[in-house]
């Protein structure tokens, strides 16, 4: 990669901290970071987005605080709301493998069908990792009440964040010099 590539995946990783630190305590903290992960896979793409995710993750995994809260450790991965924190993972491949398959230059609908499945995956696979966490800790909980507490109360403030990032992708793509047409993230 060269080094302007690198330096937008840095700076992705990096607004995706600040976004999270930006956080109202819930079962699982209510954060900007999906809003930073949709903006992130809409600038630079799946494969580039998918890098910065990683980086991310491996950063708040050897205790760069730059999860919710300011917290950070393999503690937190591997804890009730880690599930979502690698569901961005799995978005951000979904994302990639769709871009890769359909089309250059998506229009607003077709980035949107992407980030919801990718919402939708990250939503199911959290949700599990969250249940199994619970039972595993000894607490009975219904399927209804754990998606009463991680899922329900994030739809509408998710699908807000999801359109604003639409509405902002364009701008910073032409801000930082990537063209719609071009395949930043291509395979």
């Amino acid at each position: 990669m060269k080094t302007q590539e690198l330096s937008r995946i840095a700076t992705a990783t990096s607004f995706m901290a600040v976004c999270s630190w930006i956080s109202l305590p819930f079962a699982v903290p209510f954060t900007l970071q999906t809003f930073a992960v949709f903006l992130v896979l809409g600038v630079l793409g799946g494969k580039k987005g998918f890098l910065a995710i990683v980086l991310y993750l491996l950063m708040g995994a050897v205790g760069v605080p730059v999860f919710a809260g300011f917290s950070s450790g393999v503690g937190v991965l591997l804890g009730a709301t880690g599930g979502y924190l690698f569901g961005f993972l799995l978005a951000a491949l979904l994302y990639w493998a769709i871009e890769a398959s359909v089309t250059q230059n998506p229009s607003r609908i077709t980035m949107f069908a992407r980030m919801l499945g990718g919402l939708l995956l990250c939503y199911g696979f959290g949700t599990v990792w969250f249940y199994w966490v619970a039972l595993q800790g000894g607490k009975e909980l219904s399927l209804f009440t754990v998606l009463s507490w991680c899922v329900f109360p994030f739809v509408v403030p998710d699908v807000l964040k999801m359109m604003l990032a639409i509405q902002l992708v364009p701008r910073l793509r032409r801000a930082v010099n990537i063209l719609p047409g071009q395949r930043s993230g291509s395979l």
